[in-house]
């Protein structure tokens, strides 16, 4: 048995049953006004890390592209 074995964790994919019950307790925690402004919290902190994501991109290619022009 190896060292990552013991800390794994086994998950299937979730059914209908399982998606039901965390949708009820969901609502329950939060109530159905703040699921939504969850939500979009959430979404807006997708977007942002999309967006900084692909600057970074943009900024280590053009960086390689320095680079290879210092070489020629």
């Amino acid at each position: 048995m190896d060292f990552i074995s013991i800390f794994s964790i086994p998950l299937g994919t979730f059914g209908t049953t399982e998606i039901v019950v965390i949708v009820i307790l969901a609502l329950l925690l939060f109530g159905g006004k703040k699921i939504p402004e969850l939500m979009r919290g959430l979404g807006t902190g997708l977007k942002e890390f999309k967006k900084a994501s692909e600057e970074e991109k943009d900024s280590e290619s053009s960086e390689s592209e320095k680079v290879k022009k210092e070489k020629k």
